[in-house]
């Protein structure tokens, strides 16, 4: 193999500006033999270290100069986590080229709009799925891409298309131009600017075709210093010989799970462990047992829903110590939320009886016993869900940020902690709520420059001041943090003119473990109505526990006896609202919901206008 550093070839960059390829150069250089990365391959977890990672992300560099990417050009990454995301990624970088990830779930329209808008020219697809998605349409429909490199060859390597490289090809490829050409990639690394586009982050595309928000390597570093450095935070170490560790596991094409996850790595060096899937994740945290964790709030939300499911099917003896647990659990919750979220003597002490005897345990069940640091975001999350999790003794602190300020916004620090907030403005920052609208709008250097080949679109974003609309409204809270009312978009008025934030009504149905998703309806209504989702699999266990039989997931939405079930959530969530904004009706959803049927986005949000559109009779039968 290629030495590692090819020093003979190997112009000086200890001035070139610190990129996240600079910094993973710089780790194999100082700390070679440490663990950068961990992936499961047959049931065994396969390390990589610096110096390993180094050589594969130089080599996949070399790599693409040999296809003719050119600095400015956008490779692209259709793929679940896996190492060789976050390489290629990091390859990209290193040419100075621009990469954008996909969510593994967008559907062929969605694929052949997001890589002509960004222009790839060459394309990591996973597996035989994701490249079909580009073979499919026919090479007229990517007219700009040259190359299209997959790493599992199951299923591809019969397809006839000259376009398509196996990963250990594209290596070897990699591997003879950086015999010929040494010194090739850490010279375009000289030429990198704190200001040139690093990477495309595609919206959502709740209300109209996704847009490519440009982060430049500036964006990035401030973020990082904001995000993961700032005071009352984390670092990468935990102490001398104690390194962190964290499950990749959210689409690293997300711009919350680059920033905690391969970004996170390059700059402060924790171990990354990937995720074998999405469906795995609870498996693999109990595994990895992370120190640091991130997740957006479903995930909370079905953490905490399997815990209460699996001590209500506990023995009665468990059953009891749960029960005692829980109670102590929510007393030093309760406690915890009132003092800032740090301990109170009676909280402290109720939690020296419960850890040894229920809490211990059952974090090690979860994954989460060594976790140090948690955080939510991405969403609203209920705050119930936030106070059960510090009574358990795991600190979960909500923060707020968005892709077109590279989630960088607010956050809840240490001891500083407001449960129903998103936190205070981070250090340094510019965060202001506009005194007309509410809206929360930010000014910092992790502000990005604009959406790519949008200039129309970049300048309906920015204030005339030059302040980022974030879209999102907003309060102060004792002046200090900021809480999040709604998207301006999603704000109900009903006919009698009262303003309704349906987040709040929907978050607190969700914190039931029976309702998977949920909507409210009302606005220009007389009254608030709710479609709901109910969890497949909790409220199938509870149907089974009762001989209540059922066949399909429509036939047991559609019980009596589910239907009384959910009333009563519905009931006990109308106890916390004003009267008007109570939920009078309620209709459930007849199916599960999709990307690929066009109810939810790629990261699982509502598509509120099809979601009405397409169950337009169950709306307006709460109406008639």
């Amino acid at each position: 193999m290629t030495s590692t550093l090819e020093q003979s070839a190997t112009p000086d960059l200890s001035g070139a500006f610190p990129t996240v390829a600079w910094r993973t150069r710089d780790w194999a250089e100082r700390t070679p033999d440490r663990v950068a990365m961990r992936d499961k391959d047959f049931g065994i977890w396969r390390e990589r270290t610096c110096a390993q990672l180094w050589d594969e992300v130089l080599t996949a560099a070399h790599a693409l100069l040999a296809l003719g990417v050119e600095p400015g050009d956008v490779t692209s990454i259709h793929s679940e986590d896996r190492p060789e995301w976050v390489i290629f990624d990091f390859a990209t970088v290193a040419i100075n080229g621009i990469s954008t990830g996909l969510y593994p779930t967008n559907p062929i329209a969605e694929t052949q709009y997001l890589l002509n808008d960004a222009g790839s020219v060459v394309h990591l697809a996973e597996d035989q799925e994701q490249v079909d998605k580009i073979i499919e349409p026919g090479r007229d429909a990517y007219p700009t891409i040259r190359k299209i490199v997959y790493c599992e060859p199951r299923g591809v390597r019969t397809i006839d298309d000259d376009r398509l490289m196996y990963w250990d090809d594209f290596m070897e490829l990699g591997e003879e131009h950086r015999r010929d050409n040494g010194g090739a990639v850490e010279r375009l690394m000289l030429d990198a600017e704190p200001d040139q586009v690093m990477t495309l982050i595609y919206t959502s595309g709740t209300t109209g075709p996704p847009k490519g928000a440009m982060l430049t390597h500036r964006n990035i570093e401030f973020a990082v210093e904001m995000v993961l450095n700032s005071p009352d935070r984390f670092k990468g170490d935990q102490g001398e010989g104690i390194r962190d560790e964290k499950l990749t596991y959210l689409p690293l094409c997300h711009i919350a799970e680059r920033l905690f996850s391969s970004v996170s790595m390059a700059y402060n060096g924790p171990i990354l462990n990937f995720a074998e899937s999405i469906e795995t994740v609870q498996e693999n945290l109990r595994e990895v047992q992370p120190t640091i964790f991130f997740a957006v709030p479903r995930i909370w939300e079905r953490i905490h829903a399997g815990i209460l499911i699996k001590l209500r099917d506990a023995t009665w003896i468990k059953r009891m110590f749960s029960g005692l647990g829980l109670k102590l659990a929510a007393y030093i919750g309760r406690k915890r939320v009132e003092n800032g979220g740090d301990f109170t003597l009676g909280a402290r002490l109720a939690y020296m009886v419960g850890n040894p005897l229920v809490f211990r345990a059952l974090k090690e069940r979860v994954g989460l016993r060594h976790c140090r640091y948690a955080s939510s975001g991405a969403a609203a999350i209920a705050p119930e869900v936030l106070e059960f999790f510090m009574g358990l003794g795991i600190p979960v602190y909500e923060l707020y940020g968005m892709t077109e300020n590279t989630a960088c916004a607010t956050t809840n620090f240490d001891g500083r902690v407001k449960v129903g907030t998103v936190g205070e403005p981070y250090p340094e920052i510019g965060l202001r709520i506009d005194e007309e609208t509410g809206e929360i709008q930010t000014k910092h250097d992790a502000v990005f420059p604009g959406y790519w080949n949008k200039p129309e679109a970049t300048r309906d974003t920015f204030t005339e001041d030059g302040w980022l609309r974030t879209g999102d409204v907003g309060v102060w809270v004792d002046g200090t943090h900021v809480k999040i009312v709604d998207r301006i978009k999603h704000i109900i008025i009903t006919s009698g003119g009262k303003n309704i934030s349906p987040s709040e009504l929907e978050n607190s149905l969700k914190t039931s473990p029976y309702i998977k998703e949920a909507m409210a309806i009302g606005d220009g209504r007389k009254y608030v109505t709710a479609l709901i989702a109910i969890e497949y699999d909790v409220v199938g266990d509870w149907a089974l526990r009762r001989q209540i039989p059922y066949t399909t997931y429509r036939d047991l939405a559609e019980k009596p006896e589910v239907i009384e079930l959910i009333q009563g959530v519905v009931n006990q969530t109308n106890e916390k609202f004003a009267h008007v904004e109570q939920i009078k009706k309620f209709r459930m959803i007849p199916k599960e919901l999709d990307h690929e049927d066009g109810e939810l986005t790629a990261t699982q949000k509502l598509k509120r206008s099809a979601m009405e559109k397409m169950f337009g009779d169950l709306v307006e039968s709460m109406y008639s």
